[in-house]
Formats: C-alpha cells, sequence, structure tokens
C-alpha cells in the first residue's frame, strides 16, 4: 500500500494521460452528470456496485481529478469502512477521516488531505469502526455531509458494494445522485438488477451506469 507520496499513477490515468480516449471517457463523464439535473446540480454522488473489483473506487478517484481540472472545489470521501482504498490511489494515511470526525464530534477543521490535484482534497476513512452502517446512517453523519457541502462545490462518497451490505442504501438516502459501476463481462445482469432494486428500494436517485472494461468503439464508449 502506497503512503506519503508514492502514488500509483497507473490507476489515475486522468492524471497520467490526460490525453488517452480513457481520460477523455472521464471528462465525458463528468459532463453528463453535470447535465444530469440543470435545475437541482448535483452536489453530493455516490458510486456503489454489485461487487468488489469492478472498479468503483477507481473511476469515482478519476472522476473526481477531471472534476477539479475544471476548476471546481472537490471533495472525495472514502466511506468504504470496510475495504476503504482512495488512500492507497492517491499515496496517503488514512490514520484519520471520517471516522475520526464522526466519533470526536469535533467542530476542528476537517482531516482533509491534498492529494497533488488542485482543488481536489480527499477525507480518508480513517479507523474501521465495528459497525459500519450504523455510522453511516448516524445523524452525525447527516451533520457531516452538511458540513462538506458548505465547503465543497461537489462532495463525492466511495461505499461498499450495494448487494453485499446496507452501507450504500443508508447512505444513498441522504445524496443527490448514485452512480452504479459496473465491469463488462465481470457483472452478471441478474445481480445488475438487484442492485438497482435495491437503490430504487430507498427512492436513491440513480443518475446513471458507469460501464467499466467496455470494448471501446469508434467514436464513443467508456472504459478504464
Amino acid at each position: 500500500m502506497a503512503t506519503n507520496g508514492s502514488r500509483p499513477d497507473s490507476q489515475l490515468i486522468a492524471l497520467r494521460d490526460p490525453r488517452s480516449p480513457a481520460a477523455e471517457a472521464y471528462r465525458t463523464l463528468r459532463t453528463n452528470i453535470q447535465f444530469s439535473s440543470l435545475d437541482k446540480p448535483i452536489q453530493t454522488l455516490l458510486a456503489t456496485s454489485t461487487a468488489p473489483d469492478e472498479g468503483k473506487s477507481t473511476t469515482l478517484a478519476n472522476l473526481a481529478v477531471t472534476m477539479a481540472q475544471a476548476e471546481q472545489r472537490v471533495i472525495l470521501v472514502d466511506c468504504d469502512l470496510r475495504r476503504p482504498s482512495l488512500h492507497g490511489l492517491f499515496g496517503v494515511s488514512n490514520e484519520q477521516g471520517l471516522t475520526s470526525v464522526i466519533l470526536e464530534q469535533d467542530e476542528r477543521s476537517l482531516p482533509l488531505q491534498e492529494v497533488g490535484v488542485p482543488g481536489l482534497s480527499l477525507l480518508a476513512s480513517g479507523p474501521l469502526p465495528p459497525r459500519p452502517a450504523d455510522l453511516l446512517g448516524s445523524r452525525r453523519m447527516e451533520a457531516l455531509i452538511a458540513r462538506l457541502r458548505g465547503e465543497a462545490d461537489v462532495v463525492l462518497f466511495d461505499t461498499p458494494p450495494v448487494i453485499a451490505v446496507t452501507d450504500a442504501a443508508v447512505l444513498a438516502t441522504r445524496m443527490d445522485g448514485v452512480l452504479l459501476v459496473l465491469q463488462a463481462g465481470k457483472t452478471r445482469r441478474d445481480r445488475a438488477r438487484e442492485a438497482r432494486r435495491l437503490l430504487e428500494k430507498v427512492k436513491a436517485n440513480i443518475i446513471g451506469v458507469v460501464l467499466n472494461n467496455a470494448k471501446l468503439e469508434a467514436g464513443y464508449g467508456y472504459y478504464q
């Protein structure tokens, strides 16, 4: 696991190769999100998947980079309190973060970390709690979301797979929008339908689906 600046840029294609088709796909995703609700802009956005290792965290990290490159103030929040990975993607520590703020009920400055991209900050997971869903569904979490709204143009939340645990569904009720991340050749259709059903059951605003590793066709397509 990388820490303290040794960022594995290979997964952050929006930084490593900004002219690549993959980086352009993330910019297209950014634009689609911006235009998904003109009457009520998406300020808080949650990403989830059907299962682990479908590219959810990498997708969200690259999306955050492209949004910051568009001169937006972006906060990326690691709410995967079971298998946090965003601190590893950016090569920073997760000793302090989301759980630290909630458990300490502290009004001091949030432990946001700079990640080398102007306008982008990371709120890492912090120490992992015994009951993540209870913490994410708490009033303290609701207060933290409101606080984050006041400090950024857009706040992106990474959560565990929605089918595996209830964390994503619990948090989705407090978001302006939800992205469901799938992987071509891996995600089963029945699991994708089940993920959608679970999100719709809590009345989550699903604004789109991202398909990773899809075969690139001339002129369009989205892949990593």
